[in-house]
């Protein structure tokens, strides 16, 4: 069992002062997830990789309201105190985050309850990746329905950044398993997008 279980583990069975422990043992592996997303992210961004991975780490820690076992959301129930189920909660924070960005800038930028004006096609630009982002989470959300290890593969892969063969360490599958899994997200992805617009 690595370090990170342990800790897990600890924090699951009440003892808050692990939360420190924790911190130290996956800060650096947290600021590669997110400097992976914000890299994906257009250039001028105010957010940064820092500031993202202390806003997922106020999310993963945040106190629950309800009297479950540990008073940590994402520790609830078995499965909350293993490595691996850590780094998906991670990654999936930040994606949320980011895609929270997204709406409010893009609601902002386009003039929240404001009547929208069409242009002609010709001034039709390629769509921004705010955008994208919310078409990605959208298909995302709709893979996960159906498919949902295909779609933590995909959140690993894509929002943490890691490599197939992280991913299928972290998923507990066969790195060809991965291989075949990410194919077929990608692809459906693909078409669920397309589908939308």
């Amino acid at each position: 069992m690595d370090n990170v279980t342990q800790i897990l583990q600890q924090i699951h069975s009440g003892q808050e002062q692990a939360q420190g422990r924790l911190l130290e043992a996956v800060y650096a592996e947290l600021r590669q997830i997110a400097a992976a997303q914000m890299a994906q992210e257009k250039p001028g961004q105010t957010l940064q990789p820092t500031a993202l991975v202390h806003e997922a780490w106020l999310r993963l820690m945040k106190p629950s309201s309800s009297q479950e076992t540990s008073s940590v959301p994402f520790l609830a129930g078995e499965i909350g105190s293993n490595r691996r189920y850590f780094f998906a909660a991670a990654a999936q924070a930040m994606r949320r985050i980011l895609v929270e960005r997204a709406r409010r800038k893009r609601r902002l930028k386009h003039g929240g309850s404001m009547k929208q004006q069409v242009y002609p096609v010709e001034l039709a630009i390629l769509p921004e990746p705010d955008q994208q982002l919310l078409g990605l989470d959208a298909a995302l959300v709709r893979l996960a329905e159906v498919h949902p290890l295909k779609a933590q593969l995909v959140e690993l892969r894509y929002f943490a950044g890691l490599t197939s063969d992280e991913a299928a360490v972290h998923l507990g599958i066969s790195p060809a398993t991965a291989d075949r899994h990410w194919v077929f997200a990608r692809a459906w992805l693909q078409r669920a997008m397309t589908d939308e617009k």
